[in-house]
């Protein structure tokens, strides 16, 4: 183990704004840059002068309803003047949200939106025209224009069809879609014109297939039949001849064949083209299950249906379509132009296998399946309609393209690959058109970190980022100059908002607030809108006005007085020396009052985050508030506590990421053990008075590391776990671990199921019922493989109407109570 260094304590001092000066954040980027991979940086905060350390804490607090802490706001965004805000909160004892607006410009005065108002101040995802002169959007399944002068708005579809997905046409004109059907409204006459429908069966008028004998048998022999062929072609040519004649009549039925089903659908701005991706139902088709769910509200067990196994789901590709709106024309757009389309990124996966089974396996070239990646808006025109790009994965993971497609010769064209050994981040994926200049700008990890760049269709890439930190959310600005974007360049646990230059030069920080962040530019760019938090402090809005260098100043005061008054144990973040790699592991550290006093030494426990990608340790508000507030009060008892950020988690770059391909549980598990050391090393810890927990994916590290590091820990909860991989879905599974098929290795070397014999100390599982992500019967199965086992140390807390993430508070407290008594009796 290597020897701790503390290069440097920095302390941010937390007022109920959760302001932090600057001079200390100089400091701590000062700091963190001067570390070497094997130094620790240490942040640490202190509470809230309410807080008195007589309170105690207790879990029916912590467990109870958290609307006590307070009811953050939601769904932030600015109004269309630039000096109004809107958020959602959440009612007290209720799930019904209110929309909220504040005017800047009255003393931040706070007003509830009035029901009846709704819709004029639901433009969030509003789309504005080229001039800036209006706005589009839906709201409710209708659409709204709205007037960014007079503020008025007038309704522009009053339906029960639902109408998504509006936006402005060059033309002026506003388009939308129901379904598969997409309109365009003609604001000058209020006429409503249909764009195109996608018809997902084959043409009626075109034969497709050829006659058998006995069919053009009876055409021949029974004129009766003969008759009505030729009456139904004279009819059909009849409405062909009065569609090319009639301009009144609509021609804008595309056929995409019988059994598929459209997957994404993009129109052009100009209203004449659209991109089409179609996949076959069956063949995409997702082996679903059930799941009981045994006390519904009529008494009878119902069986909800629920995702498939990875182990079950079929492969499958997807057409991608370019349809001429004008002509009724319909261009296949072939994979084949994709650099790498027909490689066998499995080979040597598949070899591996082959070999354990006595059999040998020859790479193959052959087309891979390949879709339209799952993203938010995958299909990008340029504002003037002249060029599309799109962005495409393969069904093994390992390579993403944005492609940009030729409109003159229907086809792709690769703009950039991304290939990665191991998989494709989810994350990351944000790319569009400059629209002015025709360069397209994305985000890639090829260089081991999030990063933006930019390419014109015909030219190399342009990093405009470079570091050891991530980038993502970006916004670019109207004159299409700037580049906004988020990133923990300070430290991998603090956000900041920057800019830079297209042209790569700029690059400027415009917050500096320490903590967790998130954004959104003013709709004159002259403001940022903050949601921030702190380790102890949940999210609060502020505005930062990029003009000059005034702060940011808080706009929401939502936090309750309780909670700020209790006695909450704030933890360091500390950077600890790994045993396995250069690059510290970075854990949240909980420590009790004069620890490093103590005669006797400490107890422990080690709690594991859930997601596997997610980060943790960082200088936020916690996704795991319940557990912070947990580790308080375990802290107020004389535990430590540390909550580790192991390998796979979010924020420390591509290959912290991947280190668990093929082989889950295990790198996390080495990093488990350093932190131990860590604290036996540097908190007084007692190495035979550790404990560990988490959920999810911390669930399955328990498991991992009960059963795999024996002599570690003395006792382990492990809550919604997964036990065997297989049965996981397939969208995060397939991955890290490929499928089964192709790397049945992967999945048996990190399926905890498979090691169940090494259990020795006490286990505790604690299980929700209707569970639509990790399913029950993960439980059910590894209970009864360490009943065959005969093991004797573990139980089982089963909790019959709780999904994934549980809503109960009298659920979390019976949870909690099992674990508190777990460690209780063991450490």
């Amino acid at each position: 183990m290597k020897k701790l260094i503390i290069s440097s304590i920095v302390t941010f001092a937390l007022t109920s704004c959760t302001t932090t000066s600057t001079k200390n954040s100089e400091n701590v980027q000062k700091n963190v840059a001067s570390q070497t991979p094997h130094q620790v940086l240490t942040v640490q905060t202190k509470t809230s002068d309410l807080a008195k350390d007589q309170q105690s804490i207790t879990l029916n607090k912590v467990m109870s309803d958290p609307d006590w802490i307070g009811r953050a706001p939601e769904s932030w965004y600015w109004g269309d003047d630039s000096n109004s805000i809107f958020f959602n909160q959440k009612r007290i004892g209720s799930p019904v949200n209110d929309l909220f607006q504040i005017d800047l410009d009255k003393e931040k005065e706070i007003t509830k939106v009035n029901l009846g108002h709704l819709h004029t101040v639901s433009d969030r995802y509003a789309k504005r025209n080229a001039q800036g002169t209006h706005e589009v959007y839906a709201y409710k399944g209708n659409i709204f224009l709205k007037s960014l002068a007079s503020n008025q708005v007038i309704q522009l579809t009053y339906t029960s069809a639902i109408e998504t997905s509006p936006m402005f046409l060059t033309n002026g004109d506003v388009a939308y879609r129901i379904k598969n059907k997409f309109y365009r409204h003609v604001l000058t006459s209020n006429q409503i014109v249909e764009l195109a429908s996608l018809k997902l069966s084959s043409n009626p008028d075109v034969k497709t297939t050829e006659q058998s004998y006995i069919a053009k048998e009876q055409s021949e022999l029974i004129e009766y039949i003969a008759k009505q062929q030729r009456n139904r072609k004279l009819k059909s040519d009849q409405t062909e001849q009065l569609k090319a004649q009639n301009s009144t009549i609509t021609k804008t039925e595309f056929y995409l064949g019988k059994g598929y089903r459209v997957v994404h659908a993009s129109l052009s701005p100009v209203g004449d083209k659209m991109i089409v991706s179609i996949t076959n139902s069956e063949t995409s088709r997702k082996n679903s299950d059930i799941m009981p769910n045994y006390i519904a509200e009529d008494g009878h067990v119902k069986a909800e249906k629920v995702r498939a196994r990875v182990a079950d789901n079929h492969q499958y590709s997807e057409e991608l379509l370019l349809l001429d709106l004008r002509t009724g024309q319909k261009f296949p757009l072939s994979f084949e132009q994709l650099t790498g389309h027909d490689e066998d990124v499995l080979a040597k996966v598949k070899q591996e296998n082959h070999q354990r089974k006595g059999l040998s396996y020859q790479a193959k070239t052959k087309p891979r399946n390949i879709h339209v990646i799952r993203n938010w808006q995958p299909i990008k025109w340029q504002a003037d309609g002249r060029q599309v790009a799109v962005m495409l994965e393969a069904w093994d993971n390992k390579d993403r393209w944005i492609a940009s497609i030729n409109l003159l010769e229907n086809k792709l064209e690769t703009q950039h690959r991304l290939h990665d050994q191991a998989w494709v981040n989810w994350a990351f994926n944000e790319f569009g058109w400059l629209g002015n200049s025709g360069k397209l700008y994305y985000l890639s990890e090829e260089s081991g970190y999030s990063h933006l760049y930019t390419k014109t269709l015909k030219g190399k890439a342009k990093q405009l980022t470079v570091g050891n930190y991530e980038v993502s959310d970006l916004t670019i600005s109207k004159n299409e100059q700037t580049i906004y974007f988020k990133a923990n360049k300070k430290h991998p646990g603090i956000y900041e908002v920057y800019s830079i230059g297209i042209d790569g030069n700029g690059f400027k920080r415009l917050t500096n607030l320490d903590g967790m962040i998130d954004y959104a530019l003013s709709p004159d760019e002259s403001k940022l809108l903050l949601a921030h938090s702190t380790v102890t402090m949940p999210t609060e809005l502020f505005v930062k006005s990029l003009e000059g260098e005034v702060p940011a100043h808080q706009i929401t005061h939502t936090v309750s007085e309780e909670f700020k008054a209790m006695p909450w144990a704030v933890p360091s973040v500390v950077a600890i020396p790994s045993s396995y790699q250069e690059q510290p592991i970075y854990a949240r550290v909980y420590l009790p009052k004069d620890y490093d006093k103590k005669k006797e030494k400490l107890r422990a426990v080690m709690f594991s985050h859930g997601a596997g990608y997610l980060q943790n340790a960082h200088l936020g508000w916690s996704l795991y508030f319940r557990e912070f507030m947990f580790h308080s009060m375990l802290v107020q008892q004389g535990y430590v506590v540390i909550d580790m950020d192991y390998r796979a988690s979010k924020g420390y770059g591509r290959d912290w990421r991947t280190a668990i391909y093929r082989h889950m549980g295990k790198p996390e598990v080495q990093d488990m053990l350093d932190g131990v050391s860590w604290l036996v090393e540097n908190a007084n810890v007692d190495p035979n008075r550790v404990g560990t927990y988490g959920g999810s994916y911390g669930g399955f590290l328990t498991l991992m590391a009960l059963f795999t590091e024996p002599n570690v820990f003395q006792s382990g909860a492990a809550l919604r776990l997964v036990s065997d991989w297989a049965y996981y879905n397939h969208g995060y599974t397939s991955n890290i671990l490929n499928t089964p098929k192709d790397d049945a290795i992967a999945y048996e070397r990190s399926s905890p199921i498979y090691f169940a014999e090494g259990l020795t100390k006490p286990l505790l599982m604690n299980a929700p019922m209707i569970d639509s992500n990790v399913f029950f019967q993960d439980t059910v199965r590894l209970v009864q493989r360490l009943i065959e086992l005969e093991k004797e140390n573990f139980e089982t807390a089963i909790y019959p109407v709780e999904p994934h993430g549980f809503i109960q508070p009298s659920s979390w407290l019976d949870e909690y109570r099992r674990i508190y008594r777990l460690f209780e009796k063991t450490l």
